[in-house]
């Protein structure tokens, strides 16, 4: 994880999604949590999508602060406490790799993944959310370069073995 500096960015520790309504009514879900507000001051993605369940932050608040659950609290300028303006939901899946990739890290409900079962950050098999952070890569792309660039000389030295074997048997063949 990587700190953000952005209140609305949020990384979720363990597992789980964000639901994310896309303009045609479907959810998706995500595990990218770099957020924003839209003008009427709901919580969105970076392409404009809703974060469920459509969280509105009043238009005088000065911060936000959201809670390792998924609580969304507004701090307002004239100093009276935090007010609760909504909590976040996740979704799991039985089958994770089953769901399908619509891109920007967008991803759909298939029968391969099973359905979505919904709840908040925190509950029991729901990750924890991590405010002003972002989830990292966890692939490291010099040292994949690497192990490519050794699997493919390996590659290299069994394919010109094969090749030599294969002369050699062509020449015991060839001298009868």
């Amino acid at each position: 994880m990587s700190q953000s500096g952005n209140p609305y960015d949020m990384a979720i520790q363990g597992e789980g999604y964000f639901i994310v309504q896309l303009p045609d009514g479907r959810d998706a879900y995500t595990r990218a949590g770099n957020f924003s507000l839209s003008a009427d001051g709901q919580i969105v993605t970076e392409d404009g999508y809703v974060v469920a369940p459509g969280i509105a932050v009043p238009q005088e608040a000065v911060s936000v602060s959201i809670n390792r659950v998924g609580v969304v609290q507004a701090i307002l300028a004239d100093g009276s406490p935090p007010a609760d303006v909504g909590a976040l939901e996740m979704a799991r899946f039985v089958n994770p790799a089953g769901l399908d990739a619509i891109g920007d890290n967008m991803f759909l409900e298939t029968p391969a993944s099973g359905t979505a079962n919904r709840g908040q950050p925190g509950q029991v098999g729901f990750g924890t959310l991590q405010q002003g952070f972002l989830e990292t890569s966890n692939v490291n792309a010099v040292s994949e370069i690497s192990n490519l660039i050794t699997a493919q000389r390996a590659y290299e030295m069994n394919s010109k073995v094969i090749t030599t074997t294969d002369e050699m048997l062509r020449s015991t063949t060839n001298l009868r």
